[in-house]
Formats: C-alpha cells, sequence, structure tokens
C-alpha cells in the first residue's frame, strides 16, 4: 500500500533575505518621503525660482501624478525584465533626476525633473512588492515582511515634514531631493548581492497600445480627482474623470483579447484580490480626507509650525506601524476578515472622538483620535496587501503589486477631492463675516481659513482676532463633519471587510 508524502515545507528566509528587506525598505522610506517633504520646500524654491501660481502646482503635483500613471505599466515590465533589474534602474533613474530637480534654475526644468522622478519612482515600488514575494515563501514569514514593508512606508510619510524641516534649516531647498541620492545609492551597491532575480517565464512582446490605453485611462481619473480637491466639481474635472473610466474600459476589452497581456484582467476572478484592492481604496478614501484636515488644524488653527506639526503626527505613525506589525500574529489566532474588520471598527472610535475636537484646546483630544484611528488602519494594510501578493500567482508579482499602489493612489486622490470639498463646503456655510470687513477681504474669508489668515493680519487688532475666531470655528466644523463621515464610511468598510473576506482563513 503506498502512500502519498506530504507536499514539502516551503523554504525559510535566512540572513540573506531579511537583510534584503532592509534593502527593500530604503526605496520604501524614499517614495513616501518624496510624496510630504516638498510641501515644506514649496515656500523655499518659491523664493529662488519664482513660479507661478500654476507652476507651483504643478511642482507639487506632477510626481504622484505620473507615478499612479505608470505604476501598472512599470509592474508588468518587472515581471518581463525582471523585478531586480527594473528595481536597479529605477534606482539610477530616481538618482539622475533627483540631482536634476535639486540643480534646477527654472519652474520649468523643475516640473520636467519631477515628472521623470515620478516615473522612475514607479519602477520602485511594485518591485520592492513583488520580490518580497519570490524572497519569502514562507506564509508566516512574507506576512511579517509585508507588514514590516508597510510600516516603512508609513514611516516615511510622518517622517517626510520632520526631515525636510531639519534639511531645510541648514540647507537650501535643494537638500530635500539629494537625500535621494546616497539611498539609492546604498540600494543599488546591496541589491547584487542581497537580493534575487526574477523574471516571468514565456513572456511576449510589451504591448504598446495597452501601455497607451492604460495611461490615457488613469491619468485623467487622477488628473480630474486632484482639480475636484482645488475647485470643486466642474464640468473639466467631471468630463476628464468620465474620459478616463471610458479608456479605462477599452483597456480591460483589450487585456482580454490578447494572450500576453500587459494586465492580466483575470487576477479579479479571486474573490480575496478583488475584494483587498477595494478596501485599500475605501481606507485610503477616509485616512486621505481626514489627515488633509488634520494637518490644516495643526498648522493653521493651533499655529503650529509645519516641523512642530510633523512632529506630532508621528504618533499616529508609530501606533500604525505597531499595529502593522501585530495584525499577522492576530490574523493566525483570528482570522484575516476578523481582525481587518476589528481593525476598522476602532478605526471608526477614533473618528467618533475627532467629532468632539474643539478649536481652542481641541489638540489633545484629536491626538488622540487620530492615534486610535490609524491603529486601527494597520492591520488592512499589512494583511491587504499580503492578500493581494499572495492571490497572485509568481509570474503576475509584479502587476499585482502595481495594483495595490495604483488602487491606494486612487483612494489618496479621491478623499482629498471628495472630503476636501465636503469641508470646504460646511466652512463656508458656518463662516460668519464679522461686520466692519471690507467686501474684497470678505470675500477672501470665505473662500477658507487660508484666506482668513491673509486678511487678519491688515484688519483692526480686534476686527482681526474676531475674524480668526470665526474661521478657526468653521474650520474645526468641517473637520467635525468629516470625522462623521469617516466614521460612517469606516463602519461600512468593515462590514465589507467581514462579508467580502469571510472565505479568507487564517495565514498558514
Amino acid at each position: 500500500m503506498s502512500s502519498i508524502a506530504p507536499p514539502a515545507a516551503p523554504p525559510k528566509a535566512g540572513a540573506r533575505e531579511w537583510t534584503g528587506l532592509a534593502v527593500l525598505a530604503l526605496p520604501t522610506l524614499l517614495v513616501s518621503l518624496d510624496q510630504s517633504v516638498l510641501f515644506l520646500a514649496l515656500p523655499h524654491l518659491a523664493e529662488s525660482l519664482r513660479p507661478s501660481g500654476v507652476q507651483a502646482l504643478w511642482i507639487m503635483d506632477i510626481y504622484g501624478f505620473l507615478m499612479a500613471g505608470f505604476l501598472v505599466t512599470m509592474g508588468t515590465l518587472g515581471d518581463r525584465v525582471g523585478r531586480r533589474k527594473l528595481l536597479m534602474l529605477g534606482g539610477v533613474a530616481v538618482i539622475a533626476t533627483s540631482l536634476l530637480a535639486a540643480y534646477s534654475d527654472s519652474p520649468e526644468m523643475l516640473i520636467l525633473s519631477r515628472a521623470l522622478l515620478g516615473v522612475a519612482a514607479a519602477s520602485l515600488m511594485p518591485s520592492t512588492l513583488a520580490l518580497i514575494s519570490n524572497m519569502f515563501q514562507d506564509p508566516q514569514e512574507r506576512g511579517r515582511a509585508i507588514a514590516m514593508w508597510a510600516s516603512c512606508f508609513m514611516a516615511g510619510t510622518a517622517l517626510g515634514p520632520v526631515v525636510g524641516g531639519l534639511l531645510l534649516e541648514h540647507y537650501w531647498w535643494g537638500s530635500v531631493f539629494v537625500l535621494g541620492v546616497p539611498v539609492m545609492l546604498v540600494m543599488l551597491v546591496a541589491a547584487p548581492f542581497l537580493l534575487p532575480e526574477y523574471r516571468a517565464p514565456r513572456t511576449g512582446k510589451l504591448d504598446l497600445v495597452s501601455v497607451v490605453l492604460s495611461l490615457a485611462a488613469i491619468l485623467p481619473v487622477v488628473y480630474g480627482l486632484k482639480e475636484m480637491a482645488k475647485e470643486g466639481p466642474g464640468t473639466l474635472p467631471v468630463a476628464l474623470i468620465v474620459a478616463g473610466l471610458a479608456v479605462g474600459a477599452v483597456f480591460v476589452s483589450r487585456q482580454r483579447r490578447l494572450d500576453d497581456p500587459v494586465l492580466d484582467v483575470r487576477l479579479f476572478r479571486n474573490p480575496a484580490f478583488t475584494a483587498s484592492l477595494a478596501l485599500t481604496t475605501l481606507l485610503m478614501v477616509g485616512v486621505s480626507g481626514s489627515y488633509l484636515f488634520i494637518t490644516g488644524f495643526l498648522q493653521m488653527v493651533e499655529g503650529l509650525g509645519p516641523v512642530e506639526a510633523g512632529l506630532w503626527m508621528v504618533p499616529s505613525a508609530i501606533a500604525s506601524i505597531v499595529s502593522a506589525m501585530l495584525a499577522p500574529g492576530l490574523a493566525r489566532r483570528f482570522s484575516v476578515p476578523g481582525v481587518i474588520a476589528g481593525g476598522l471598527l476602532l478605526a471608526m472610535g477614533g473618528y467618533a472622538v475627532m467629532v468632539f475636537v474643539d478649536p481652542v484646546g481641541g489638540l489633545p483630544l484629536l491626538m488622540t483620535g487620530f492615534v486610535v484611528c490609524f491603529f486601527g488602519t494597520g492591520p488592512i494594510g499589512a494583511l491587504g496587501t499580503n492578500l493581494v501578493v499572495s492571490s497572485a500567482p509568481p509570474e503576475k508579482g509584479g502587476s499585482a503589486a502595481s495594483l495595490q499602489e495604483t488602487s491606494s493612489h486612487l483612494g489618496v486622490a479621491l478623499g482629498i477631492a471628495s472630503l476636501g470639498s465636503l469641508g470646504s463646503l460646511v466652512y463656508r456655510d458656518r463662516i460668519t463675516v464679522p461686520d466692519g470687513v471690507p467686501a474684497e477681504a470678505a470675500d477672501s474669508i470665505r473662500t477658507g481659513l487660508e484666506g482668513a489668515l491673509t486678511v487678519a493680519p491688515t484688519l483692526p487688532d480686534a476686527l482681526g482676532a474676531e475674524v480668526l475666531t470665526a474661521a478657526r470655528d468653521a474650520y474645526t466644523g468641517g473637520l467635525n463633519v468629516i470625522a462623521v463621515v469617516c466614521a460612517v464610511f469606516t463602519a461600512g468598510t468593515a462590514v465589507i471587510a467581514m462579508t467580502a473576506l469571510r472565505r479568507v482563513g487564517a495565514p498558514r
């Protein structure tokens, strides 16, 4: 009587793999730093380059705009040419474009270099996440590794204002871009020794028509959402979003017909894969919208400088990192949907706390709610990302990772556009301009708290103080309403997690 041997256990990771994970953390930290550090540098570079208002907006936005657009292409390209190779090529490109940005002598040159830097950064994120799936084949170890990867991204986002502030205190504005050079040099030296190469077998030629269609689908949607965040709903941004979605439908139709598509839409047949992407998008809608108003509260209501505001954000990042690291172990003891949904309900409680924040003395309550909220959102960053990567076959790892990153970017853009518009609407509804304020100044005050802060110093002291009190009350009211919406939204997301992921068991 013959017996069937049990399947061999997946190999455990060794010192090389765990050290390689530290190397993969470098581009992850850098990309998240680059997205937040420029907010501090903008006033400094504005003095040097004198950009127009439109140019300043493009300097800020073009990096994330093009990075989001090229993620799908770069994820697929890494599967075809080699994930380590693309990571290293991206590292070289980041060094070159970072130096180009640092030494730009005109707004046009800086916009171009930031655009190229965004394309280069798009090659880093899918490659790092896909390589983790190659290096850590044991499910438990892969879960811990992805939790560490997600923690690095959260840490970089929180540390961006702090690191940027320290650099700008001692060096010129270009130093925030030069920071990327030594980070990428370390990665380039270490990668050949510590990171494996992986290239999907039997890949055909890259379909350039599909690449163009993916860009034509993603870029208009992201740009339209960004424009809605700045100007509110209008004909142009809505038309761009609709056009992008229409091209997206053509892109998907083409992928179904191709033998070797740029994006294998069959990945979406896996319920865990699709649900995890949807949950990531939904989560980022609430997180980004609330983050926008919380950072505004710290600087415009509390009057903190950018570095001080950045330091106040560190505890929430630490809470998110801690919960992300705990999530894999908790999921083995309970279940993946249970831990994700439990975290989201905890985040709902954090948003509920922020509903009661007042403009005077509200900082401790705000930070308490924010820390609780971020602690609750940590598990979905670790477990959701692991589900996406684990659900895809090895040869599609780069594509899966790029979709994870794209869903996060779309969630951020949608959250800032929708909740930012809501907060502004509440502000305009609640602001009461005191008698005696000139009509032109009153119009500026009604546009937002930024306008009130600009107008108040030009008014008599008592009147200026009255304007600031009214504006800060209205802004805080907008924050409270957003907290209510986020609490309800997060509770709904928890229900979706429990239902859509109900068949996902604990990690082995």
